[in-house]
């Protein structure tokens, strides 16, 4: 099994300006997450690692840093559209399998990544390969900003929702056993399912919960997911979180 990582970056963010670029520890935010999948090794899979930025300042930190990158359109409406766009540059077979790494999550546990594409692997009838954990309080379960993920029996994703799923009717504050789980937004493709999905139309699910996966459930797709104990990496979309990362890196 060999896979390429590909990490999209763009640098228009209102909460906060050039992200990509953020310093942590003296070195960009990008290139912290590249050099964080870069640890994993040939014989695991990593075939390569690449940055698809709209950004040719980031290419150029990117280079300086000794990071692969791609220049990729300014108009892309969502990071798996600047993917899908990265592999028709990189001239990627169909069945090659790409791992989608946000740009933001310089705390990314490396072998989760390897999970999602080995999971892809091993799971020729789905579409997508993605990740979640166990939730552990009622808070978090509650919160819309923490994306939630149903299952069925073979481990295929069911839903995701910013609601409360499942909803315990006769026990609304309490979490349902098992743990609900949160969703990761890992996710591994097929090069092929990449370049359907950008000409696929949104659906009404998708644009009611803002959640570009439920897209692929839509049209009928299979999206595997890889349950994991591990706490979700957090990314980074305000100066509190960026804080909260350098504190973490000993910045």
């Amino acid at each position: 099994m060999k896979f390429t990582v590909i990490i999209p970056s763009r640098m228009a963010s209102s909460r906060l300006p050039n992200k990509p670029l953020a310093d942590i520890a003296g070195i960009p935010m990008v290139v912290r997450v590249a050099q964080r999948v870069l640890s994993i090794s040939a014989k695991e899979g990593l075939a390569k690692v690449v940055v698809a930025t709209d950004s040719p300042q980031v290419i150029d930190v990117c280079q300086h840093w000794g990071v692969h990158a791609l220049l990729t359109h300014s108009d892309h409406a969502s990071g798996t559209d600047r993917v899908a766009q990265a592999c028709d540059l990189l001239k990627l077979q169909n069945d090659a399998i790409v791992v989608n790494v946000q740009g933001d999550e310089p705390l990314i546990e490396p072998k989760l990544v390897v999970a999602v594409a080995t999971l892809m692997h091993n799971m020729p009838s789905a579409c997508m390969s993605t990740a979640a954990t166990p939730i552990t309080s009622v808070e978090d379960f509650h919160n819309p900003n923490v994306v939630k993920v149903v299952l069925e029996t073979n481990g295929f994703a069911l839903y995701f929702s910013r609601a409360s799923i499942p909803f315990l009717r006769d026990a609304p504050n309490q979490l349902p056993s098992p743990a609900p789980l949160r969703h990761i937004g890992l996710y591994a493709y097929r090069a092929r399912f990449l370049r359907q999905f950008t000409k696929l139309t949104p659906s009404p699910l998708e644009r009611a919960e803002s959640l570009e996966q439920l897209r692929a459930l839509w049209h009928g797709e299979l999206i595997a997911v890889h349950v994991t104990d591990h706490d979700a990496s957090v990314g980074i979309d305000t100066p509190e979180d960026l804080e909260r990362v350098r504190r973490a890196l000993g910045s």
